[in-house]
């Protein structure tokens, strides 16, 4: 498994969209993300695919140099696709991008699946929250009194208020289509 789950989601993403070969699929996820996808990052990961029947892999012939791969996403690998999405662990809820990879493919879940990746975060973003809220006392307190440090602690915590006002928002439009 990759460090980060959201990589498999955005590459298998890209695959379902229809066949691809690798380097084609390295430009596209640039394209999204812009994450430079290393090939030490990609073949490996479309080979555990390829090995776990998510991914077929077909050589093309090309005249005077070595066959294309391409790859397709099976529909074991759309199930997975979605197993993926659907789920935001408690370990992953805490990171911006595995939350917001998820998001931006809500289309593809149900509604009840949606609010699940939503309150998962919002769990994350209120620990995060006490955390800091904690911080601010002790640096508040500290005989020192770190005030830039105090500005930077002020300013996280108005980022994760703002992020679950959104998350607010968006549960209460997850039974849209």
């Amino acid at each position: 498994m990759l460090d980060d789950m959201y990589l498999d989601i955005v590459i298998l993403s890209h695959l379902q969209r229809g066949q691809v070969h690798g380097y084609e699929l390295k430009r596209k996820v640039a394209a999204t993300t812009a994450y430079a996808l290393h090939n030490n990052t990609l073949y490996p990961a479309l080979r555990r695919f390829e090995e776990s029947g998510a991914v077929t892999k077909t050589a093309e012939p090309q005249e005077g140099r070595p066959p294309k791969h391409v790859y397709e996403l099976t529909d074991l690998g759309r199930e997975l696709l979605h197993d993926m999405l659907a789920d935001l662990p408690p370990s992953l809820a805490a990171d911006e991008p595995e939350f917001l990879t998820r998001v931006g493919q809500f289309e593809q879940l149900t509604p009840s699946e949606r609010r699940g990746v939503l309150a998962a975060r919002a769990e994350a973003l209120r620990g995060q929250r006490q955390h800091l809220r904690d911080l601010a006392e002790r640096t508040a307190a500290s005989p020192r009194n770190h005030r830039w440090g105090g500005l930077v602690v002020a300013e996280l915590a108005d980022r994760i208020d703002r992020e679950l006002a959104w998350i607010d928002r968006l549960t209460a439009q997850a039974d849209e289509t």
